[in-house]
């Protein structure tokens, strides 16, 4: 085998990596269709009346700070104190607490 080959071996690996990864979040997804998430523009304290307390608090880091919560298979990412996002946690994030 040349380096080439090597090469091309190693970003097929790389790819193959990549896709398997986004098919689990999909599959995952697609299981919890309905799984409520906090929505953005909503405020810690409302995320905290509805969803109830989080697993962890993250602190607020950079300008503006953004800060975020992880509850069992999602992440709520606030700036300051407002909803940005919430996103699945993929499949091997679940078996961390």
């Amino acid at each position: 085998m040349n380096i080439k080959q090597v090469g091309f071996m190693l970003l097929l690996c790389l790819i193959f990596t990549a896709a398997t990864a986004e098919v689990l979040l999909i599959e995952r997804t697609q299981q919890q269709p309905n799984q409520p998430l906090p929505k953005h523009g909503q405020t810690m304290q409302q995320v905290e009346a509805e969803f109830g307390q989080p697993t962890m608090r993250h602190e607020a880091v950079g300008d503006p700070p953004i800060s975020r919560w992880e509850y069992g298979d999602y992440v709520v990412y606030f700036e300051h104190n407002l909803v940005l996002n919430s996103v699945m946690k993929r499949t091997k994030d679940l078996s961390q607490p």
